[in-house]
């Protein structure tokens, strides 16, 4: 019976991911359909993306603690409500200043649920679990786009886009609910984390650490090349290539695909790559994909751009992830781990704010540069990474 509770919760937690990435890409899509009713800039994607970063900011930093209190079920149900809540706030929504309020229980509620579901599959399953829940984080991501699309292609506002996906969101949190008991059934460690005694590692000793700078810069500058071309993808294909906001809505949609089949794919490469060629491979389809969106102005090869730089993207986290033990070393993966996340997110954070600033003043035509530019940085930092393992420096 304990073994068919883990195979249960295993599918529970992939779902999971589904709801975690659903509301992830509903902003970039709904933005140019929102900001004229909203009353104000289209610059100001970035203020409300900002402040739901810094939620799940601060919910990963507090995840640990409440997962310590009240196990990782209760975390997960309430996750899920707090999510559902928020989006539904969004649905019934006129107002920035409300959206921006609403923005931080949407982001703590995706924080703790990504925590915790990341936290519980480390502990009790095995790496290839870990490497294939990223891609159901990219299905919800992909879907997101697709529901908006569908009610803006019916007349519908973007509220009603947000209200489906709230109630997607409670009626999984009912299903976490019932799943509670199963959670205390799932006691399994793997040979390796048995064997390797973690040891706590500050910030401080990270960074002197070799390869520890061109690491946690490789994770700001990806992670904030995604969600910019995640959250101004929409609007650059509007204002400046003229394609209808529906249409932008489902084409946005190809590049949460992109990344889905590029972490599901990159799992195989990997059993014949290693990690840096992988990523490397990767890096080129971002190459690719961005040249497509500079030379191309409309059409298929248009739409296949953001595809190319979602595929690309999508060996990036995962196996610079699965790197760390090696690099870095066993022992302090765990300590490690969290300060490249927070890099990640700070990325995710700072960067596409900027990008609206700028692209509010110089036009919205610098947007594949900008991603150029970011991704010029990645490589540099990913090929530094690859030269210095993690000795502590003197």
């Amino acid at each position: 019976m304990e073994g068919i509770y883990t195979l249960v919760l295993l599918v529970i937690i992939f779902i999971s991911y589904i709801c975690l990435g659903l509301p992830d890409s509903l902003l970039g899509s709904a933005w140019p359909s929102m900001y004229g009713s909203l009353g104000t800039s289209e610059a100001n994607a970035g203020i409300i993306m900002m402040i739901l970063t810094g939620g799940m900011i601060l919910a990963c930093l507090l995840s640990d603690r409440a997962i310590k209190k009240i196990g990782t079920g209760l975390v997960a149900f309430f996750s899920v409500m707090l999510t559902s809540a928020a989006l539904w706030g969004f649905s019934f929504s006129g107002s920035f200043a409300v959206l921006c309020l609403l923005a931080i229980p949407l982001g703590f509620g995706g924080g703790s649920l990504d925590a915790s579901m990341t936290n519980f599959v480390a502990l009790h399953y095995k790496a290839r679990h870990m490497s294939w829940l990223h891609c159901f984080w990219g299905v919800g991501a992909s879907f997101g786009p697709v529901v908006l699309a569908y009610f803006l292609e019916r007349g519908y506002s973007w509220h009603v886009g947000y209200r489906t996906i709230g109630t997607f969101q409670l009626a999984f949190a009912v299903v976490l609910l019932i799943a509670m008991p199963m959670w205390k059934s799932a006691r399994r460690v793997s040979e390796s984390e048995r064997n390797v005694e973690q040891k706590s590692l500050s910030v401080r000793e990270f960074i002197r650490m070799r390869g520890a700078k061109p690491t946690l810069a490789a994770f700001f500058f990806y992670c904030g090349l995604e969600v910019t071309a995640s959250l101004w993808g929409s609007t650059y294909l509007v204002l400046i290539r003229d394609i209808p906001p529906e249409t932008a809505a489902r084409w946005i949609s190809f590049f949460y695909t992109g990344i889905t089949l590029g972490r599901f794919f990159s799992g195989f490469l990997t059993i014949r790559l290693p990690h840096g060629k992988v990523i490397g491979v990767g890096q080129i389809i971002i190459g690719a994909g961005i040249s497509a969106m500079i030379f191309f102005e409309s059409g298929f090869p248009l739409m296949a751009s953001l595809f190319l730089i979602g595929l690309g993207g999508g060996p990036f986290f995962p196996n610079m992830l699965h790197m760390t033990p090696d690099n870095f070393g066993r022992e302090h993966s765990q300590s490690i781990v969290g300060v490249q996340m927070a890099s990640a997110y700070v990325g995710s954070t700072l960067l596409p704010p900027i990008f609206g600033f700028l692209g509010h003043r110089m036009g919205y035509g610098i947007f594949p540069f900008f991603l150029g530019a970011f991704l010029l940085v990645v490589v540099l930092m990913t090929g530094l990474v690859g030269r210095n393992k993690g000795e502590i420096l003197n």
